[in-house]
């Protein structure tokens, strides 16, 4: 039997679990519900992975609150780290409006496009070359389900970038781009709070002694516009915003929230740059920038020797082929390609709709999808990249 047979006898099994992750909602800023979720992501993970003889106890990390899952296999050198994330953007309550179902071969479900598929996939294409070969033919693989990724990984980050160096490749199992591309670029993340610091008046007895913090914070927006470069995809996007505290009030404080995207590191610290240089054109403002790089840029030459072996090995996976693209969104593959690990980001679910009411799967893309994860890890962990 090869690994796309296998993979398809799974098909139920994967769909049912999916089900039960996506029915444990978990959205990333509550604290009881990744904590929920991480329990029933450790029993499902685990039940796979039990199930073809592989230790099905994960070491639990908790940092802050955030509880992030490791399953560590064998002991021999370190080849393969799988990047998942329990964690959603969906509030609890989603469900009553979204429930699961699965009709003419589509998924729905809070979460089930980003990314609980790519999590089952993860799993059970572990589990199906363990059942293959043995124990030894995932030794040296570590799966890293993380809680706390829709929210720009604050505290699952050392973590990834601690195991991510450990490794010799890392394959991340976010949700595949248009027609199952997979990522082999992505851009780099900024995120920024830029304050202005005026002072207050009565609006109506003596605005004249006021220092407007508002006025002055929009010149600074036009002035982040400009550092926008469209030729190089370097996108300055102001966001959300504050200002003042009462309608009376000249206001004293004003506040927006920045978000930049890079596709090359240096392009981030252009802009960080510019960002730590504005100054303010009100007399008597103040400019304070909150805020840093989060995540560098995943850039195509870390990915092209884990596509190039993926694009060799989709045939067996009942693939005719597979494509890349180059995507603005980041992932935790930013952090692992940021340290110098190789890696290959979009190898999870096949569908769309991310953080979108029509999020969906595509069910009879998930074996091909999961036996590719699965020829990628045994070509890695008997042919290494190094």
């Amino acid at each position: 039997m090869t690994l796309l047979d296998a993979a398809r006898d799974r098909l139920d099994a994967m769909v049912a679990d999916a089900r039960t992750l996506i029915e444990c909602e978990s959205p990333s800023e509550d604290q009881a519900a990744v904590a929920r979720s991480a329990d029933v992501t450790a029993r499902v993970v685990g039940a796979v992975l039990g199930t073809a003889g592989l230790p099905a106890e994960p070491d639990r990390v908790d940092v802050d609150g955030a509880p992030h899952l490791r399953w560590t296999l064998g002991d021999g050198p370190r080849r393969v780290l799988l990047v998942c994330h329990h964690d959603t953007v969906w509030p609890v309550g989603t469900l009553e409006r979204i429930p699961f179902s699965v009709v003419d071969g589509v998924m729905r479900g809070p979460g089930c496009f980003d990314m609980i598929v790519g999590t089952v996939q993860a799993a059970h294409a572990v589990a199906l070359l363990a059942v293959d070969g043995g124990a030894g033919a995932v030794d040296g693989v570590t799966i890293l389900v993380t809680a706390d990724e829709e929210i720009g990984s604050p505290r699952s980050r050392a973590l990834i970038e601690a195991e991510a160096r450990q490794h010799e490749a890392a394959l991340v199992l976010e949700a595949a781009g248009p027609g199952g591309a997979v990522k082999t670029a992505r851009k780099g993340v900024s995120w920024y709070e830029v304050e202005a610091v005026g002072r207050a008046a009565h609006s109506g007895l003596e605005p004249e002694k006021g220092v407007n913090a508002g006025v002055e914070l929009s010149h600074q927006i036009l002035a982040l516009q400009s550092l926008a470069d469209a030729e190089l995809g370097t996108t300055v996007t102001p966001t959300r915003g504050w200002i003042g505290t009462t309608g009376n009030t000249v206001p004293a404080n004003a506040r927006v929230n920045v978000d930049v995207r890079a596709r090359t590191a240096a392009e981030q610290d252009r802009v960080d740059a510019s960002l730590r240089a504005l100054a303010p054109v009100l007399e008597g403002a103040q400019i304070v920038l909150h805020g840093d790089i989060n995540r560098r840029p995943l850039e195509r030459e870390m990915a092209l020797p884990l596509f190039e072996r993926a694009a060799r090995l989709a045939p067996e996976a009942g693939l005719d082929s597979i494509q890349e693209i180059a995507v603005g969104g980041a992932s935790d593959g930013n952090f692992t390609a940021g340290v110098g690990t190789p890696t290959l980001d979009g190898l999870g679910a096949v569908g769309g709709g991310a953080h979108a009411e029509d999020e969906h799967v595509l069910v009879d893309e998930i074996p091909g999808r999961t036996a590719l994860v699965a020829l990628l890890i045994r070509d890695l962990v008997s042919e290494p990249t190094s």
